[in-house]
């Protein structure tokens, strides 16, 4: 049981040095391209990627892969993030499913059972590295030979490749295909995915055996949107200590003008 969002407190933001925050996933190059651009124009940093705190200096990437590469590629040496604590209440680990649309059932299947050391069989089975249900019907489970994380994520990868290079991948926390095949008519299978824990996407990060890029969802009970720090602050040649400090200035005056309101129902945003 996850705490009451309206209890949620502060965020906590902070400047970090992009090489201490470590990804547990792929970033999306289809994502990452567009999004240079629009950092490259951008007068404000928005949303904070988040972050967790290995206690040893370092930061567990949760949710902002294609943020954290695009600021890296653009030659930036720290990044605005949220720290949020893994074992609080307000940390909430899921995972979406994949819609895999403008492509055919046929291709897909035949393209999945080409890869090495992945095999596909009929029905569910909970032990599977992932889970295909098509429109029409039948059921098929994703096995990888696999003896450990990283050869388990490793097979993975490649099993998201293949339909991400070759079809529209939509993404959904929805798993009942009544409500999923309407609000998709193009999507013809549903890839579902196994829960993961904490641990799973710390050891992914520590030992560089990334997830596919959009399976792991992070929700955070207090996640800080539109913060619209300038980013020439960030751009700014100055020590770690001392950015941090001129930000947390910046944020004491924040509250202080009123400038930062908290909305505990849950939303649908429709842009980014």
């Amino acid at each position: 049981m996850f705490s009451n969002p309206v209890s949620a407190p502060p965020p906590k933001l902070r400047i970090v040095h992009l090489d201490d925050i470590l990804p547990h996933e792929k970033s999306d190059a289809q994502r990452s391209q567009p999004l240079m651009e629009r950092i490259e124009r951008a007068e404000f940093f928005t949303n904070p990627p988040l972050v967790g705190d290995l206690e040893d200096g370092r930061y567990v990437l949760m949710d902002g892969s294609n943020r954290h590469v695009s600021m890296k590629l653009l030659g930036f040496e720290h990044i605005l993030a949220q720290v949020a604590d893994y074992e609080s209440d307000f940390v909430e680990l899921g995972v979406w499913q994949h819609i895999v649309a403008d492509w055919d059932s046929q291709a897909l299947l035949g393209t999945l059972e080409a890869i090495d050391q992945v095999e596909i069989r009929d029905g569910w089975d909970g032990s599977a590295v992932a889970q295909v249900l098509l429109r029409d019907g039948p059921v098929f489970s994703i096995h990888a030979a696999a003896d450990g994380l990283a050869e388990r994520n490793a097979a993975l990868r490649r099993i998201v490749a293949n339909y991400h290079d070759n079809a529209t991948l939509y993404r959904t926390p929805l798993t009942d295909p009544g409500q999923i095949w309407p609000l998709f008519p193009s999507g013809f299978a549903l890839v579902m995915f196994p829960s993961y824990q904490p641990q799973d996407i710390i050891e992914a990060a520590l030992q560089r055996a990334y997830l596919p890029p959009g399976v792991s969802r992070h929700i955070i009970h207090g996640r800080a949107l539109n913060v619209n720090y300038p980013m020439k602050r960030l751009r700014a040649s100055l020590p770690l200590a001392e950015k941090d400090r001129q930000f947390q200035e910046w944020m004491r005056q924040q509250y202080a003008k009123r400038s930062v309101r908290f909305y505990a129902e849950s939303t649908f945003q429709f842009a980014e």
